[in-house]
């Protein structure tokens, strides 16, 4: 490893200690590139929107790489590669296409998501105890390029516990279920989904203390706040709400509202 990039790697690791009683907030700027593929022209771009994220305080960035490519592109990834100050995020099912994407462009973490090409966007977590060799061999993999790497897993038991088994890192817990019952108005599953993440990263931590647990899908400035404040979140990925204030009050300050529902 040369000088810069030990300085490089150096930096990363600092910037993503998380220090504080509070979350990180990743930003996930898919939606920046899904208004640019439609219409097929070179703006906006994801790597200014990254940028700005950045600028106004966002702790990492948050991509996915789909396999039909219908908002990130392969370009985007090597772009942002090489030019994000604080940590890069990426998104990926766990092929062998994306596998060797992910060991050239080398990004600080990969989060392993499940994906069907129909789907508007990512429908459930990862089902790792069902597919837990490959995975074990595919994390391995990942790590020994020297990338850290996350499972997109729903808030349950056997899928914490296999995805301890296979070495992650870290999981992210989907909270879409939650997020869902919260736009349906149906307080009482809202007060079910929501101890079910509590539960589930106590689980988590019981079962490996190292292990970071983070959270993220459907979040909003309106539903953010119950999940940021339960002990042991790591970080919250947030993405398609974020970019929605965006529209109108624009990223940076998208991003600072975002925080302080996050903390408030």
């Amino acid at each position: 490893m040369t000088d810069t990039a030990k300085i490089l790697s150096t930096t990363l690791e600092q910037n993503s200690q998380n220090t504080s009683n509070k979350p990180l907030l990743g930003v996930n700027v898919d939606h920046v590139a899904t208004l640019r593929q439609a219409r097929g022209v070179s703006y906006p771009s994801p790597l200014v929107a990254a940028l700005l994220c950045e600028k106004a305080g966002a702790d990492g960035i948050t991509i996915h790489l789909r396999e039909d490519r219908r908002h990130i592109q392969d370009a985007d990834v090597y772009e942002m590669a090489g030019q994000l100050a604080t940590r890069m995020n990426l998104e990926m099912a766990a092929t062998t296409e994306m596998l060797a994407i992910a060991c050239e462009v080398k990004p600080y973490w990969v989060c392993l998501v499940p994906e069907k090409r129909a789907e508007l966007t990512t429908e459930g977590g990862l089902d790792v105890a069902g597919q837990l060799d490959l995975l074990k061999d595919y994390v391995s993999k990942l790590q020994t390029a020297g990338i850290k790497v996350s499972l997109f897993i729903d808030p349950e038991n056997k899928q914490i516990e296999a995805a301890v088994t296979c070495g992650a890192d870290a999981i992210e817990l989907h909270t879409g279920s939650y997020a869902e019952a919260g736009l349906a108005g149906d307080v009482d599953k809202v007060s079910v989904e929501l101890e079910r993440i509590k539960n589930a990263v106590i689980i988590a931590k019981k079962m490996d203390s190292k292990l970071l647990v983070n959270a993220g899908h459907g979040l909003t400035r309106d539903n953010v706040n119950a999940i940021a404040q339960i002990d042991g979140i790591y970080e919250l990925n947030i993405g398609h709400a974020l970019i929605a204030d965006a529209l109108f009050v624009g990223m940076e300050q998208a991003v600072i509202m975002m925080k302080t529902a996050m903390h408030e």
